[in-house]
Parts: C-alpha cells; structure tokens; sequence
C-alpha cells in the first residue's frame, strides 16, 4: 500500500506533518480530514509526486464563486471582530469554507501570514480570486488596524454585486429559453415536416397554394438543402463580432452602442452608474486614496465610454479640481448623480451621497429588471404564437384545398 507524506493544520491551527498509508491519494486526504487534518500538501514518498504543488500553480488563476467570496469574507470579519487573532482566524474559515479551491487558498494564505507576511500581500499572489477592490481594501485596512470593519463592508459589498449581477440573469433566463424553444420548434417544422407535406401537395397537380405558403415552402427548402451554409454563416458573424469586440476600437464602439440600445440600453447604463457610486463609496469609506480608488472603478463599470469619463475625472483630481465637472462634460451620468457628486465634494461627505445615490440606483434596476421580465414574457409567446401559426396555417390552407379538390 502507498505511503503518502503530508503536511497539514489541526482544528486548532497547529501545523502537523507526517505519514498515512492508503490507496490513492483522494483516499489518503478523506482520511486526514475526518481525523481533523486540513491537508496543505500531500505526495507519494516513492514518486514524490505532489498534488498540492499543481493545485498552487491552479490556483494563481483560479477564480471562485461571488456567493463563497462573500460568505468567506463574511466570516472572517465576524472571527476578526471578536479579537481572534489573523492566523487563527484564517485557519478556522480555511475549514468552514465549502469551495476546495478557496479553501486551499485561504489556507496557504494562513502559512504565508503565519510566517510573517502581511495579509493583503498574500491575496496578491491569487489575482483570479481576489480583485484589485479586495485587495486595496484589505491593504488599507491591514494598515490601519481596521481590517475586521474593512472586511464586513467588502462583505456587504460583494453581496450587493452578485444580487445584482443574479437579478441581471435572472431577468434573461425566461425570454431566452423561450426563444430558444421557439427556434428550435420552428427549425424542426422547416426540417422535418413540411419536406413531408410538400410530397403530398406534389401529388395533387391541380393544387393552387398561396403566396405565403410557397413562401414557407421554399425556406424550408433552402435549409435542408443549405443547412450547412446557415449554420456556418450564423456562426462566422458570431465569431467575427466577438472577435470585433475584443479589439480596443470594436470594444469603445460596442459599448457607446450598449448604452443606446431599446430598453437594455437604459438599464445597461443604470447597472454601471450603480457599479461606480457602491465601488467609489466602498473604497473610499475603507481608506483607499482618491486616485487609487478612481483607477480601480473605471475598470469596475466595464464600459469603456463610461470609463473614458472617469479617467477624465480622475485627471481632474490629481491637478486639484472637482470629479462633478468632468461627469457632466461626458454626458454619461445622470444629472442626479453630478448633482449629488457635487454636493459630497462641498460637503465633505462624498462617501454618503454616492452610497444614496447606489441604493436608488439599485432599486431603479430591480424595477426595471421586473417590468422588462413582465414585458419580455408575453413578447417572446406572441413572437412564438405568430411564427408558428404562420408556418401551421401554410401547410393547413393547402390541405384544405386538397380535401375539397377530392371533394
């Protein structure tokens, strides 16, 4: 039976290494963990292969669930909070956290900080989980000595984004499995069926069918004959936009389009304005300096006509002037938000009115998000109604006449 070598921590955050004979690795680990032993790293004494060094190289770019961020985060400000020390604290979530990935992190992020490294150095070194807001509001928190008050509100603000972000989706779940249903009858009408019912229109030569019938006909023609052809094309545009949008050009036009489209175009824009107030306001409420702050939310809004903004402001800043001006001179933002900017800056209270203004706009979206579901529901059955009663009255009408021709 293989021996594995491992190191690991206890429940109570010692570090313990030794040896444990079993079968395979995954039952080596198993093994450990119901003995209380959060393995750190595992390898065969004979092969000296090491699962957890490739699981570190994994890692690096590993990115985890918004909901296992925030409910980590969460966690280790209420341990934080009651005064038990950093690397306690990180061992104990290192095991309450559900996700491996995460889970592994946290705890190599409790050896780095064990060993004497600061904390906001070791998140450093997992760019794919922890973004540059996490990250700088850990940093001024560590140096502060706040860093429990830091976590709670990256808790609190995380939760905010990925409610929003579910609200988001959610509102686009139902109208695109409807349209996809569609398509997909549709499709199987024009491939399958009516190629049948065309052979038995063939049979009578006295038939006279309507325009819209030969209409229907002739389409379903073309796609079984030319499916190839639709299919390749309807992929090769996909594949040529998304290739356009990638490139800074396509991308800057892409997004000035986005916030001009019907309907999505205004919610497009309030889901981005809601991003920089709630970001700018959590930064700033943690100690990030202004410019700092200003560099990480033109990336959070990814939207480069609203970032292009931002930089405007952010230049603004570091010369000595206000951030209302350069807002308004974009066009961008509501008239609300400059006027409440504005008002922050004179007041010295900047920090309240965007978190006031973040909360409006996020009741905004959830409002919008529930009238466009309202809306887009009944649309897409109407579309789908339509599309297929058209295609049932081209083959019904001719059957008809068939019926009273044998009549």
């Amino acid at each position: 039976m293989p021996v594995f070598e491992y190191q690991g921590i206890t429940r109570d955050g010692r570090s313990k290494k030794g040896n444990v004979d079993a079968d395979s690795l995954r039952t080596a680990r198993i093994r450990l963990k119901k003995e209380g032993v959060f393995v750190t790293e595992i390898k065969d004494k004979k092969k000296g292969a090491s699962g957890t060094q490739k699981t570190k190289a994994a890692n690096l770019k590993k990115t985890v669930p918004v909901r296992d961020l925030a409910l980590m985060t969460r966690q280790l400000a209420t341990l934080l909070k009651a005064n038990i020390p950093l690397v306690d604290c990180l061992a104990a979530v290192s095991e309450q956290v559900e996700h491996p990935a995460l889970s592994l992190t946290m705890a190599e992020i409790r050896n780095s900080v064990n060993e004497g490294g600061q904390f906001h150095k070791a998140l450093a070194r997992y760019p794919g989980m922890f973004s540059p807001i996490f990250l700088s509001m850990c940093e001024a928190g560590e140096m502060s000595g706040t860093l429990d008050v830091i976590l709670m509100r990256l808790a609190e603000f995380t939760e905010a984004q990925n409610e929003l972000r579910s609200r988001v989706k959610s509102a686009l779940t139902y109208p695109v499995i409807m349209l996809v249903v569609t398509m997909g009858l549709m499709g199987f009408l024009f491939v399958f069926v009516i190629p049948k019912m065309v052979e038995v229109f063939e049979s009578a030569p006295n038939l006279t069918m309507p325009w819209y019938s030969l209409a229907v006909i002739s389409m379903s023609g073309f796609l079984v004959n030319y499916w190839w052809f639709v299919g390749g094309s309807l992929f090769g545009i996909w594949l040529l936009f998304t290739m356009w949008k990638k490139t800074p050009s396509g991308k800057t036009t892409w997004d000035g389009i986005s916030l001009k489209l019907p309907i999505f175009g205004e919610m497009n824009r309030l889901v981005a304005v809601s991003r920089f107030t709630r970001t700018l306001a959590t930064l700033l409420t943690g100690g990030v300096p202004m410019l700092n702050a200003m560099t990480i939310v033109r990336n959070v809004v990814d939207n480069d006509v609203m970032a292009a903004a931002i930089d405007d402001a952010r230049n603004n800043i570091s010369e000595g002037e206000t951030i209302a001006g350069p807002l308004k001179k974009s066009g961008q933002f509501p008239p609300i938000v400059i006027h409440m900017v504005s008002i922050g800056e004179k007041t010295g209270d900047l920090e309240t009115m965007l978190l006031q203004v973040s909360d409006a706009y996020d009741f905004q979206v959830k409002t919008k998000i529930e009238a466009l579901t309202g809306l887009m529901g009944p649309v897409v059955l109407v579309f789908m109604g339509l599309a297929v009663g058209i295609i049932v009255m081209a083959i019904m009408v001719p059957m008809f006449e068939m019926t009273n021709l044998a009549g």
